[in-house]
């Protein structure tokens, strides 16, 4: 009897482990950080000027600038990455020809809805919506970008018992 409990003991505890070490299962979600570190790389070598403007709360300020790290400037989009492992089966995914949709009403997710837009299999188009809500604090945030003209990032912030502060940072390159 002892024999047949170590057997199944045995069997049980191999069959747990992964098949392939260090393989993990995945969703297959759109690799966002992936593609805004290549985007940033590209974008770098391209040594381009970029007319950015920034606004808060309607003032605007424009200049025109060489970026020389764009993955910095890119943080807002990379860091909304939802290929997190406690976010798996989080997400509803909407998959057309040319667009692919994931959206949660998790709560303790900020990144809400991303939108990617594709014209023959390549990225025309990102929407990334994020928000914090606590019992002090709501954040909002659009997230937009179009890997031929423009990035931008609209951010509304509202702090209890503070007026709400409207962010607007738009780069033309």
């Amino acid at each position: 009897m002892r024999r047949i409990l170590l057997a199944i003991a045995i069997l049980f505890f191999f069959s747990c482990s992964p098949k392939e070490p260090g393989i993990v299962e995945s969703e297959n979600l759109f690799d966002l950080k992936g593609f805004f570190e290549k985007e940033a790389a590209r974008l770098e070598k391209l040594n381009l000027t970029v007319n950015k403007t920034v606004s808060i709360d309607g003032v605007e300020e424009n200049k025109k600038i060489k970026i020389q790290d764009f993955a910095k400037e890119l943080n807002s989009f990379i860091s909304s990455d939802i290929n997190k492992a406690s976010w798996r089966g989080a997400f509803n995914i909407n998959k057309t020809e040319n667009l692919l949709q994931y959206t949660t009403t998790n709560e303790k997710i900020p990144v809400k809805e991303l939108i990617i837009q594709f014209e023959n299999e390549e990225v025309k188009s990102i929407r990334i919506i994020n928000e914090v809500k606590n019992i002090l604090y709501h954040s909002s945030d659009t997230l937009t970008y179009f890997p031929d003209s423009l990035y931008e990032i609209r951010k509304t912030q509202k702090i209890k018992l503070i007026k709400e502060k409207n962010f607007r940072i738009t780069g033309r390159f």
